[in-house]
């Protein structure tokens, strides 16, 4: 596996491949590496891709008042992880690298980003879309894979590659879940045990709505209203939004419709921002 710090190096390295014969797939993460990932890397070498790991906390995508400073960093495990699990290239810059002084040029997707995450995070699908149009183009890879943990990111970056005509495959694999239900994510390590314990309501409620969509149920406000109520019993569980929506468009639906609907929703548990999502 090379490490890889510069976008000169990457850029040189990734040809390299591609001109050795090489299919290569991109997964971009900002590190604190889970299963989630493990499933991605796991997934693009199964179809015979050279995978191409970032791993870098990407400062753009946040807001003022967000958490870049302590997002978790892990660099160093995250580099002999996927040196184990055969990723080709490890690509790990500083943030001046990727965005170095006098940067001024963004991409931003204005439909499918404006609802759900899009309406209290104003900068992160437009931070998330120039760093990965940025890597795109550094790697020239055939397929970028994504966990369907952010519906509406892959949404976005789908969006962003049919309108710019970008020749790429997108590939996603499901919503990875710890033992209790909860779907991994790095920031699952900010919560104590008891603000845990409240998050779980989240699966409850989850489950109780795919029963609901199983059983014949299409009323949008009928789902919303049963997941409010099981989330309503956790104190300190604060929901900043639950929507049942189109999973390509994002916009709110009238009457679910099996194969395209989704069940959207994101949290804070005290000051932990959590999503979570279920196709229906």
């Amino acid at each position: 596996m090379q490490k890889i710090e510069t976008v000169q190096e990457l850029s040189v390295a990734a040809a390299a491949l591609r001109a050795a014969g090489q299919r290569l797939a991109l997964v971009p993460t900002m590190g604190a590496l889970h299963a989630g990932h493990l499933s991605l890397v796991r997934e693009a070498r199964g179809r015979g891709y050279a995978v191409v790991l970032s791993d870098f906390v990407n400062p753009v995508q946040f807001g003022p008042s967000e958490d870049f400073a302590k997002y978790p960093r892990t660099v160093a495990a995250d580099a002999a992880w996927c040196e184990k699990e055969g990723v080709a290239l490890f690509f790990s810059p500083p943030v001046e690298e990727m965005f170095p002084r006098g940067f001024s040029t963004y991409l931003a997707e204005d439909r499918v980003s404006k609802p759900l995450c899009g309406v209290s995070r104003l900068a992160l699908y437009r931070g998330v879309l120039t760093c990965w149009l940025k890597l795109l183009h550094l790697v020239q890879p055939a397929a970028v894979m994504m966990g369907e943990k952010d519906p509406q990111q892959v949404a976005v970056v789908r969006k962003a590659v049919l309108d710019l005509s970008i020749p790429i495959e997108i590939l996603t694999c499901p919503t990875v879940r710890d033992a209790d239900g909860l779907a991994v994510s790095a920031r699952n390590t900010y919560l104590t045990p008891s603000q845990r314990e409240e998050a779980l309501a989240v699966w409850r409620a989850l489950s109780r709505v795919k029963e609901m969509v199983d059983g014949g149920v299409r009323s949008p406000d009928r789902i919303v209203a049963e997941a409010t109520h099981i989330l309503a019993a956790k104190r300190r569980l604060r929901v900043i939004y639950i929507a049942v929506v189109h999973r390509d468009t994002m916009e709110a639906l009238r009457e679910v419709v099996p194969g395209q609907s989704l069940f959207a929703i994101a949290y804070w548990v005290d000051e932990v921002r959590l999503t979570d999502n279920l196709p229906l």
